[in-house]
């Protein structure tokens, strides 16, 4: 049978074959569409509700956070009735205050303190204790929000003396309020093991740091916590990254000679000179900084390139430590890209100092114990932990 009309137009059954096809097509890919929603929305929904993620990273966040706190208070008590006390009421701000938060209550106490050295200095040592509670992780859910706030209060104290490194560091403390921070390494944990911290009546077990909440909830605002810690980093580092690529000389390849010659950024000026006296270097390393920036987010991606984009990241930030000058800094970033390693990977290094303390204190040495594989990989760059006992927990508990 002829499938053309005399005029010369298909037959009414190409066309329904031909719209057969092109529907069952659309049909095809609305249903693989709708799968791949499906997909998406359970794994999201399993990622966030399912356990709580990097709990590794987040407890060495919160230890060098607190060591970074505790740094920039040790190096700065000398100095501080000039930069926080009596001695900066030259610049005014003790009348009138340019930052808002000492017009705030919770965030006013090192501000009325300021004209008083000797409560000044009480002030000051006992943020010091809070920043060496917090490193130790005793009674978290409660220092580190009072940490937080006194922190404010006295970083807003002169404003004159903040920087970027400051807000990164407060707005990660702030966000570190709804994740558990001592799950591992931290007086917390041990007091999680104990069996008062597992049964009784919610007050009691709230009192031993067991749970009391239902562990979709707490594990909701832990990873929610966990995202917005590296969205936030990852923003930083991109949009560092456009802005200095938008400045002549980062173009053309010099920017880090110049601050490496002043006084204030070139501490060491035999180290100075070593990276820059030879111009190509100077170039590969301003021009590395710009691309390492950009590419991070994306590099975290996959599990070669995440390690290629931590160890830059983190020599980047020891450069900026040692050549600069800008120790504390360069710690709290180091402390926030922590959360990128996966917890397997902290577990291991954990087993490798285990075994490795164990050795020296029996005088043997089974460097190969340490690195007996513990538990499958996974190829997200934050890794998730089961509610299950680790390995390496088993062995500190023998």
């Amino acid at each position: 049978m002829n499938n053309e009309t005399s005029n010369g137009r298909p037959s009414r059954g190409v066309i329904g074959a031909v719209g057969a096809l092109v529907g069952s097509l659309l049909g095809a890919f609305a249903a693989l569409v709708g799968r791949g929603i499906d997909d998406t929305i359970s794994f999201i929904e399993r990622w966030l509700l399912d356990a709580k993620r990097a709990r590794y990273g987040l407890a060495v966040t919160r230890i060098l956070l607190g060591l970074t706190g505790l740094g920039l208070l040790a190096t700065n008590f000398r100095t501080r009735y000039y930069a926080f006390g009596s001695g900066s009421a030259w610049n005014g701000e003790a009348a009138e205050p340019v930052s808002d938060f000492p017009q705030i209550w919770i965030f006013s106490l090192f501000h009325k303190l300021a004209l008083h050295d000797v409560w000044l200095t009480v002030a000051t040592l006992g943020l010091a204790g809070l920043a060496i509670i917090v490193t130790l992780g005793w009674r978290t859910r409660v220092t580190l929000p009072i940490f937080f706030v006194a922190w404010v209060s006295y970083i807003e104290v002169n404003d004159a003396l903040g920087d970027q490194g400051d807000n990164m560091y407060r707005i990660t403390l702030l966000t570190l309020l709804f994740a558990d921070t001592a799950a591992h390494w931290s007086l917390d944990a041990k007091r999680r093991a104990r069996s008062e911290a597992k049964t009784g009546p919610a007050w009691k077990r709230a009192l031993n740091g067991g749970a009391v909440m239902p562990s979709w909830f707490s594990n909701l605002f832990h990873n929610l916590a966990i995202v917005a810690v590296a969205t936030h980093v990852c923003f930083v580092y991109a949009s560092g990254a456009l802005y200095k690529a938008g400045g002549a000389p980062w173009q053309h390849g010099y920017a880090i000679y110049s601050p490496l010659q002043t006084q204030r950024f070139g501490p060491w000026p035999e180290l100075s000179e070593l990276f820059t006296a030879w111009g190509p270097m100077v170039a590969v390393i301003s021009w590395s900084s710009i691309i390492l920036q950009m590419c991070f987010p994306m590099m975290l991606l996959r599990r070669p390139t995440r390690i290629v984009a931590l160890f830059g990241i983190g020599s980047f930030h020891v450069g900026i430590a040692v050549l600069m000058g800008l120790p504390w800094f360069s710690l709290a970033m180091i402390a926030i890209d922590a959360i990128f390693i996966r917890d397997v990977t902290w577990a291991r290094f954990s087993r490798l100092l285990s075994s490795s303390w164990a050795a020296a204190r029996s005088g043997k040495h089974s460097p190969e114990r340490a690195f007996r594989p513990i538990e499958p990989e996974e190829s997200g760059p934050i890794a998730a932990e089961s509610d299950e006992k680790h390995p390496v927990e088993e062995q500190l508990v023998r």
